[in-house]
């Protein structure tokens, strides 16, 4: 270790340039990957064969029926709710007999976004008294309704609304590439943070009026203020059924007979769910920057307000990989969470996850050492991304786990026909929550900040 530096005042200077340079000239190691990187993406061109022929799309452990079509999210952050309707759609192309079939995602996400939206504004009164640059304000107004969510909250909407086949209510151009339609929505929302601050404040000054009243006028304002947010969602994702009223439903089978359900969203939702109820299930995670054995959840993370919080109970890493073989040779899909971008590679006829595939170490004679602890702990990483595993190969002497099936919801072209293999070892450094049954649950829970890395939103 240097016990002086060559730029005395902390600035890089042209002596620390001409080291750097002199070690980087005297490797050749250095000077051919100089060669080769200046002109190719260091991800295509630094991958190891190796590593690729030694983890196969084989599975000794799979699901027999096998749900389909493969969905394309597209230029959205919905990923959560395809990977929960991708999971429940197993139960209903069993009942039914159908050869395709997906249910609107379109619909839990205009749900979702109309519920966020009242969500925070909630927030904005509760918070009102916080000065406007407060971090806890500050963070809740960054990215106040993210297409994104967690499993507690879409148990929350689909216990509330219900579920109906994607031809009920379709895509539109918006649910499909919400960018534009989250601008908007956000810009409004903070207009009305801002207006209800000024009128909580007006209220609470003058000291005739009780805080009952004053939290009832809020609210009052608060409803005529959210008809401008459902105009604009109404307008641009289409007006969605009514969870309390009936539709029918025609379709074929998979022998092309004739069939027609009918009834409401939350009776779809209720006889479709009887083998795997979301309300009776629950996330597992491993965060090993905290406890296990513990119950976890977030401030201020939700949709629905008053509805079911988010909770998430803190396991050792093997525990969240049986729980996964269980529901596999149960014959059941298993929804989890992960950081998807870290060493993986989705493109087409790859998708492959696995720390060894690329080959960074070897090529800039680096070491790569953040701790899955020290990665969440300087952002390096977080929960991105929600998929659904449906295949696991278990090594048949150790029985232990060795790769998994994952079904992602980026088209037919990313991955393998839409499906990646995760490596075991990837699954340690960057799997965060898989969904098991809520009777794992233990009762105390510790309350992490609003701003802590699980209560990122996949």
């Amino acid at each position: 270790m240097a016990s002086s530096p060559l730029g005395a005042d902390g600035s890089i200077s042209l002596s620390n340039v001409d080291a750097w340079e002199s070690a980087a000239t005297a490797d050749p190691k250095i000077q051919l990957a100089r060669t080769i990187l200046a002109h190719s993406n260091i991800k295509s061109t630094l991958t190891s064969r190796p590593a690729g022929v030694a983890i196969p799309h084989v599975f000794n452990h799979e699901l027999e029926f096998k749900a389909g079509p493969v969905t394309n999210q597209k230029s959205s952050g919905r990923c959560w709710l395809f990977a929960t309707t991708n999971v429940i759609r197993h139960e209903v192309m069993k009942k039914l007999k159908l050869k395709e079939f997906q249910l609107s995602q379109s619909y839990l996400f205009f749900w979702d976004k109309l519920n966020k939206s009242n969500y925070y504004l909630e927030l904005s009164i509760e918070n009102a008294d916080l000065p406007v640059d407060d971090r806890l304000v500050n963070f809740l107004a960054d990215d106040l309704i993210s297409d994104g969510g967690q499993w507690d909250m879409v148990v929350n909407l689909l216990e509330t609304y219900g579920l109906v086949p994607q031809p009920i209510y379709p895509e539109s151009f918006h649910s499909s590439a919400s960018s534009p339609i989250n601008n908007l929505l956000k810009m409004k929302l903070r207009e009305h943070a801002l207006t209800l601050r000024t009128l909580s404040s007006s209220l609470k000054a003058n000291h005739n009026i009780s805080p009952e009243l004053v939290i009832s006028t809020l609210r009052a304002k608060k409803e005529e203020l959210m008809q401008e947010v459902y105009t604009i969602m109404s307008a641009t994702l289409g007006v969605p059924p009514k969870p309390d009223v009936a539709f029918t439903w025609e379709y074929y089978t998979e022998d092309g007979k004739y069939a027609k359900w009918e009834g409401t969203p939350l009776q779809f939702y209720k006889d479709f769910t009887s083998k795997f109820s979301p309300a009776e299930s629950f996330s597992l995670i491993n965060d090993p920057r905290n406890e296990y054995g513990k119950l976890y959840t977030v401030d201020k993370l939700g949709n629905i307000w008053g509805g079911r919080p988010v909770l998430y109970v803190n396991t050792e890493i093997d525990d969240l990989k049986q729980a996964i073989v269980r529901s596999i040779k149960a014959g059941q899909p298993v929804f989890f969470g992960c950081d998807v971008g870290q060493f993986s590679d989705t493109g087409k006829d790859v998708g492959i996850m696995d720390t060894n595939y690329f080959a960074y170490e070897q090529a800039f004679n680096i070491t790569l050492g953040l701790t899955k602890a020290q990665r969440l702990q300087t952002n390096e990483s977080a929960m991105t991304h929600a998929m659904v595993i449906s295949a696991v190969h278990v090594d048949e002497k150790t029985g232990r786990p060795v790769r998994f099936k994952v079904e992602n919801s980026w088209g037919e072209d990313s991955g393998v026909h839409g499906h990646n293999v995760m490596s075991d070892k990837w699954f340690d450094e960057f799997v965060f929550q898989v969904v098991v049954h809520k009777s794992l649950a233990t009762k105390e829970h510790v309350v992490l900040p609003a701003w802590d890395p699980m209560g990122a939103l996949a």
